[in-house]
């Protein structure tokens, strides 16, 4: 009876030692030998001309992997095509988290699609990681602690747009055209920010298009008919590349601040008519390897050489959004590094909110990826830019919006 008692007493001081002692932090998608990483990216639709980013990703892992990994580890990294299509978005990180069981998310494309599954990552508390999108709602940790941004915010870039619109033209006209999601409201919001009371006066017409929509030329028409000398976009690929070549088709010539994310060489101006955007603004924080500029500086040698060795006929060495997944596999990397081998969700959040002065090598001079625990917007410089028929010739310094 006594053994009985004294079994019991220990069982029981067992069961209470394992309520109050601390969690084990739980580690998914590791082994000795492997880390496995998740993504999703649109290969095909509206956005595809995006995918050349993931594209640039998934080579420098391979590169990476070639070299030994980090830290010992392998990176075996899962990218699903999602379409620029929410609900599929949704479905393929369902699949990356619950069967696939990645680690954390990496790089994903887009504000609609990564909107879709914020509320699940978090609730599942999967780091979800540099998401590839400039939206204003990636930085707040405070509700949404297992998501991080990369780009630098939309709406500071709206307020960019608005205050050298004030300053060259006073009585200037302005109209909008916006991409009917978080990406085009963030961008009229970064506005109104600056307009304040006066933005019914100085916005005369705002007009917004769906990604799904066929193209944007009769929004354009009636942004023209409106009679402002004075325009911002905030677009995807496909539909700057139709602003710029019905706007010149139809004689219009605002002053034209267009969105970082539309201002692709290779997927946008070029397509449009390299002639047709001459004297486009737009505002940029990373280096473009079209600009004679950087011809000979040593992260720009170094992604030549990369893209010559690792791009198997897949990757564009002059578009800058390939050159940009760059930065996001660079930023992404150094969060396992940093984590050693503690490769827990909990470890890998933790220090993807405490990188310090990082340089990946494709931003501008002097701009450096920060994070803390309470500033989830690892870059929040940039510098304007005007379109010269070749390329995006910068002008003045770096410059910050006020969120």
């Amino acid at each position: 009876m006594k053994r009985r008692t004294v079994l019991a007493g220990l069982a029981g001081t067992a069961a209470t030692a394992s309520l109050i002692r601390p969690a084990r932090a739980v580690t998914v998608g590791v082994t000795k030998t492997e880390i496995k990483i998740g993504s999703t990216t649109a290969f095909s639709g509206p956005a595809s001309a995006y995918s050349i980013g993931a594209k640039a990703v998934m080579a420098y892992m391979k590169k990476i992997n070639a070299e030994g990994g980090i830290n010992g580890r392998k990176i075996n990294l899962l990218m699903y095509d999602d379409g620029y299509n929410p609900a599929k978005t949704v479905e393929m990180t369902r699949k990356l988290v619950e069967q696939d069981e990645v680690a954390f998310l990496l790089a994903q494309l887009g504000t609609a699609p990564n909107s879709a599954i914020h509320k699940y990552v978090n609730g599942k508390k999967v780091p979800h990681l540099f998401v590839a999108t400039g939206a204003a709602k990636w930085g707040d940790p405070e509700h949404y602690p297992w998501t991080i941004g990369w780009n630098p915010n939309y709406r500071t870039e709206g307020q960019i747009y608005a205050k050298y619109m004030l300053r060259e033209r006073p009585n200037g006209k302005i109209a909008i055209l916006y991409q009917n999601d978080d990406l085009g409201r963030d961008y009229v919001d970064g506005v109104r920010d600056v307009l304040g009371k006066d933005y019914e006066k100085r916005v005369i017409r705002a007009v917004s298009y769906e990604v799904t929509d066929a193209t944007v030329d009769s929004q354009v028409a009636s942004l023209a008919d409106s009679g402002a000398d004075c325009l911002i976009s905030a677009s995807t690929p496909k539909f700057g590349a139709q602003l710029i070549r019905k706007a010149y088709d139809i004689g219009w010539q605002p002053l034209h601040c267009m969105t970082n994310v539309t201002s692709s060489v290779s997927t946008v101006m070029k397509p449009a008519g390299a002639q047709k955007g001459i004297g486009i603004i737009t505002s940029t924080y990373v280096k473009d390897p079209n600009d004679p500029s950087w011809a000979k500086d040593p992260a720009m040698l170094e992604w030549r050489a990369f893209v010559e060795k690792w791009g198997e006929g897949l990757l564009d060495g002059n578009d800058v959004n390939c050159f940009v997944g760059l930065g996001y596999a660079r930023t992404g990397l150094q969060v396992v590094r940093q984590c050693g081998d503690d490769l827990s969700r909990e470890n890998i959040m933790r220090q993807a909110a405490n990188i310090k002065n990082l340089d990946v090598g494709v931003l501008f001079p002097g701009i450096l990826v920060n994070t803390s625990p309470t500033n989830f917007r690892p870059i929040t410089q940039m510098q304007l830019t005007r379109w010269n028929g070749e390329f995006w010739d910068r002008f003045g310094g770096l410059l910050e919006g006020s969120t």
